[in-house]
């Protein structure tokens, strides 16, 4: 039997804390399309499996260890039923500091088949950024006349939910044709 869609987010919430990262990006199909469309930094989609391995299993961007979990799980099944909206944080503290944080996020995933062939991923940025103790990194990154940021990926400072962060990279739109994933009553409860 193939996991549903609430399964294969509940699978991917919970490994992005708890691991193995090597494994997370099996929940993906071979083309995909990732995006994080409230990232600052606007990093291009991660569009296929080996992405987001590389995404998943990079080196964190700082030396600071999270201990976090996916808390306040609510997800919304809608009128397609590839496609879910789940609302919830990443919670936790930094290991080194013993300072609290928590990471407010909405994903929109379409899963086909037990894997995600798309999925909107909203991180706070800013929560995201402290959690890492890089929030006047990504500021910096933002005025006006700074230099161009580094390329995104796993060391972005922003990311790599795997091992370093909660915060995705952006650019909506699907790779299969299919639509929008939100369409069709994504914001229903069923």
């Amino acid at each position: 039997m193939v996991d549903s869609p609430r399964d294969v987010f509940l699978r991917l919430v919970n490994g992005v804390c708890d691991g193995p990262y090597d494994e997370l990006a099996g929940l993906y199909a071979e083309r995909t399309h990732v995006t994080h469309p409230i990232h600052p930094l606007s990093p291009p989609p991660l569009l296929t499996r080996a992405e987001l391995n590389e995404h998943f299993t990079g080196p964190p961007p700082v030396g600071r260890t999270l201990r976090r979990r996916p808390v306040d799980i609510v997800v919304h099944e809608t009128a397609d039923p590839e496609v879910i909206v789940a609302e919830f944080a990443y919670q936790g503290e930094v290991a080194e500091t013993g300072e609290s944080f928590r990471v407010p996020c909405v994903f929109v995933m379409r899963v086909r088949d037990g894997l995600i062939v798309e999925s909107r991923d909203y991180i706070d940025p800013i929560a995201s950024a402290r959690s890492w103790g890089l929030l006047d990194n990504l500021l910096s990154a933002l005025r006006p006349g700074a230099a161009p940021p580094p390329a995104p990926g796993p060391t972005d400072g922003t990311e790599n939910p795997g091992r370093s962060g909660t915060l995705p990279p952006a650019a909506p739109g699907p790779t299969d044709g299919a639509g929008d994933p939100g369409a069709a009553g994504a914001g229903s409860d069923r």
